[in-house]
């Protein structure tokens, strides 16, 4: 079987990735603390929570805690929702002035409220102002920007391959997909192939995400697609030794899981740590 090396550096422009496995950013989920959590049972990359681009909402208490970068090792990332390319250049710019490195743009929630104001997936029924966005973000940071969709809106319209080309060619840096439609939300079973065409079309890192659960998966998602790396999302909640679990399986190797007290451990950090988190923030 493949020995796929989950310590691979990947190099996102000027950017290096020490590994394949990364963390997916999730409302609610990914703050800091769990980020830092995550990193320490193997995340080589952890995004932080989409952070909403409108210019109005990037001083409310909600966006500054997700533009908080203080203390979290590189790489550092920040992931921007909207659809109007100013909000967007301006707030990327203000995410790398906060310390991000890789500035990623949401073309992949599903949500309705976020789809009903036109941003997250719902973009990807309007190609032309998905280049348009990323054209503006590209131009806006000497960093790398990057991409993170759906394969389309939906079965009838299959358009990742068509945007991966157009944001290769404008400048984006790296790619990650989620097997399924806007439709699909997160009903069904994540599809692959598309991942895998995607792959072939372009030059940049593609990474792939959705129903990735166990070292095994993750495994097979790479053997089939290709791919340069996986994106865990929800899987990782409350689990965050599956990023050991699957760089045990890209490496061959025998994965131990978690002692009873271990876990115990990591529990009471992931509740202590947020208040921490809080307490410093209220100082600030």
């Amino acid at each position: 079987m493949e020995n796929f090396d989950s310590r691979t550096v990947l190099n996102v422009a000027n950017v290096e990735i020490p590994g394949r496995v990364f963390l997916a950013p999730m409302a609610g989920i990914t703050d800091l603390p769990y980020r830092r959590i995550c990193r320490a049972h193997g995340a080589a990359y952890a995004v932080a929570e989409m952070v909403a681009s409108q210019a109005q909402l990037r001083t409310s208490r909600k966006s500054q805690e997700r533009f908080n970068l203080k203390g979290e090792q590189a790489p550092r990332g920040i992931q921007l929702l909207g659809c109007f390319s100013q909000d967007l250049a301006d707030s990327a710019r203000y995410a790398a002035e906060c310390g991000a490195q890789i500035i990623d743009l949401n073309c992949g929630c599903p949500a309705k409220k976020v789809c009903s104001v036109a941003s997250g997936a719902a973009l990807l029924a309007n190609e032309d102002l998905v280049k348009e966005l990323l054209e503006a973000m590209v131009s806006s940071v000497s960093g790398p920007v990057t991409l993170k969709y759906r394969t389309g809106t939906d079965e009838a319209h299959i358009n990742a391959v068509k945007i991966a080309k157009m944001a290769e060619s404008v400048g984006v840096q790296m790619l990650t997909l989620h097997g399924r439609t806007r439709a699909q939300a997160f009903r069904g079973e994540a599809e692959y192939e598309t991942i895998r065409q995607v792959k072939q079309a372009v030059g940049i890192p593609v990474i792939a995400n959705g129903d990735i659960d166990s070292g095994a998966k993750a495994l097979q998602v790479l053997q089939e697609t290709g791919a340069d790396g996986v994106m865990i999302g929800r899987a990782a909640m409350g689990n965050p030794w599956i990023f050991e679990e699957i760089s045990a399986a890209l490496d061959g190797r025998r994965y131990v899981p978690p002692s009873k007290k271990a876990v115990i451990d990591v529990i009471a950090e992931h509740t202590e740590a947020p208040l921490i988190f809080l307490r410093k923030r209220t100082r600030s």
